[in-house]
């Protein structure tokens, strides 16, 4: 968590409720930073003391152990502060039990029944003003005495259990909270992944044979829709030849010539089992464009290497722009005008879909109107669909919701070190296709239900930054002494740091002081 107090100097010239005192960590706790034991004491079997590293075992308020340690040689005792001081500075929690801890951490133990609660919301509530003070070229790091002498407010003792009892009353309430917008975020996504599922399978909107029945009409089912595509795409064909002979001189004296037309393209109506009436199933190949290449994969990494890289001019697409059925603005890479003429057959046009070839493979999207001129990226393919075939954006919902389409990417991409999606893969998919009237239905049904869904996640998401804002609104009036009222009887601070200086003087303890260790040298000497 972060916190609202801005630095320790300001800290100290903050006003504080009476009773309360400004004290360096060390004058009220005893602060021991960790130390990495040898490596061959490491063990994930339980043998030994739990073995914290850093911030990654960490939970809301206890970390989990993952490994153990047989020999520790820096040891934190139980509800000890844990603080991660290196690569991130400044996250806390508190320890379980007795626990070996690596250099990543510091313990910090409070003396003199001062609450340890206490002690954990306060660092908490001052986490940028330690991180502020991490410094390294690798990863940012705290030094102990920067650790030691960080100042925090300190009420009387009987003040500091009320307000750790009033912090966690409503942190209580807000977890609360924040537990109920999780659910509503969880279920909304799988009120999402059933939208999709719907959608595909034909049970979201009436059908167009249901429809047309209901109305006495006819229409055209998905198997008549990929002939006339077939049909039209020959026509063109036929136009082309036609024109090149009469271009060269030559008449046809037969149709012989038609002969030569090659045709690369199959549907067939029941390759995925059982699909609604007036749907059939087909490959991808009689639904691409005739007129521009229909799948392209992006450019090898020769063809554009990282020197060519800027950080203006015309954007090449990757992974990044690919969100869930949407588009996602902004480029990491750019070209310059003569390398993006280069790669003009690599182009992304509205309409095309682009589609994840590595990483997570099978993410797609469809490029949006006003883009302007764009790219694509080794790691993406991009697919230009027959116009009035299969509508880009629900052939975008079945890679996202169609079980059939996703067991097929799943078992065709699958490699020996990573998932990859090539052109063989996608043209031997086997997909589901509605009647064209049916997909304009779809697509705008769900269209409609994911914007209602986007729009509730965005007030889920304001509302858990707002509770994230209200936790830090309740530690900085915890620590203004203003979340509990004072009681003058209470026992001022000031005394309770002078019994806690006393006792250590009396014990030869300074253990956890800024020179504790040349202190006792001297009293050695």
């Amino acid at each position: 968590m972060t916190g609202p107090i801005n630095s320790t100097e300001q800290n100290r010239e903050m006003a504080l409720p009476n009773g309360w005192v400004w004290a360096a960590l060390d004058e009220f706790c005893v602060v021991t930073q960790g130390q990495s034991p040898p490596g061959e004491t490491y063990n994930n079997s339980g043998d030994g003391l739990p073995f914290f590293q850093g911030k990654a075992e960490f939970g809301a308020i206890y970390p989990t152990p993952v490994k153990w340690c047989s020999a520790p040689t820096k040891v934190a005792k139980p509800e000890d502060i844990l603080i991660s001081i290196r690569a991130p500075v400044g996250p806390t929690n508190l320890c379980p039990s007795i626990a070996c801890i690596g250099r990543g951490l510091a313990a910090i133990r409070p003396l003199s029944m001062i609450s340890p609660r206490l002690v954990l919301y306060e660092l908490r509530s001052t986490q940028n003003v330690l991180a502020a003070k991490g410094t390294g070229s690798t990863f940012e790091a705290i030094s102990g005495s920067d650790l030691r002498t960080h100042s925090l407010p300190v009420p009387p003792l009987n003040e500091q259990y009320r307000i750790v009892s009033e912090i966690e009353k409503q942190f209580t309430r807000l977890d609360a909270a924040v537990e109920a917008l999780k659910r509503v975020r969880a279920n909304l996504k799988r009120y999402r992944a059933s939208v999709l599922k719907a959608a595909c399978e034909g049970r979201l909107v009436p059908t167009e044979a249901e429809l047309a029945r209901a109305e006495g009409r006819d229409y055209e089912p998905a198997d008549l829709l990929l002939q006339r595509i077939l049909r039209k795409r020959r026509a063109k064909w036929e136009a082309h030849q036609l024109a090149k002979m009469n271009q060269n001189g030559k008449a046809p004296s037969d149709d012989n010539w038609k002969a030569r037309y090659k045709t690369r393209v199959f549907h067939a109506t029941n390759q995925i089992g059982q699909t609604p009436d007036g749907w059939c199933s087909t490959n991808i190949e009689p639904l691409l464009s005739a007129e521009r290449a229909g799948i392209k994969t992006g450019p090898f990494g020769s063809l554009l290497k990282k020197h060519e890289h800027r950080a203006e001019g015309v954007p090449v697409l990757g992974i990044e722009n690919i969100g869930i059925t949407k588009y996602i603005y902004g480029s990491k890479i750019h070209v310059q005008e003569s390398k993006a003429s280069q790669l003009s057959a690599y182009d992304a046009q509205p309409g095309d879909v682009l589609i994840s070839r590595s990483g997570t493979v099978g993410e797609v999207c469809v490029v949006p109107e006003g883009l302007g001129e764009a790219r694509i990226s080794t790691n993406l393919m991009r697919v230009t669909l027959e116009p009035l075939g299969m509508l880009p954006l629900f052939f975008c919902f079945l890679f996202n919701g169609s079980p059939i389409v996703l067991q097929q990417v799943s078992d065709l991409c699958k490699g020996s070190t990573r998932d990859f999606l090539n052109q063989h893969i996608l043209s031997s998919i086997v997909f589901p296709l509605p009647p064209l009237a049916e997909q304009y239905r779809i697509v705008a049904e769900v269209e409609r239900r994911l914007s209602v869904i986007e729009e509730l996640d965005a007030q889920i998401g304001a509302n858990l930054k707002r509770a994230e804002r209200l936790r830090q609104s309740i530690l900085k009036r915890a620590f203004e002494g203003k979340l509990v009222p004072q009681d003058p009887n209470d026992e001022p601070a000031s005394i309770l740091l002078e019994r806690i200086r006393a006792e250590r003087e009396a014990l030869g303890e300074n253990a956890g002081s800024r020179n504790g260790g040349n202190r006792k040298k001297q009293k050695r000497a």
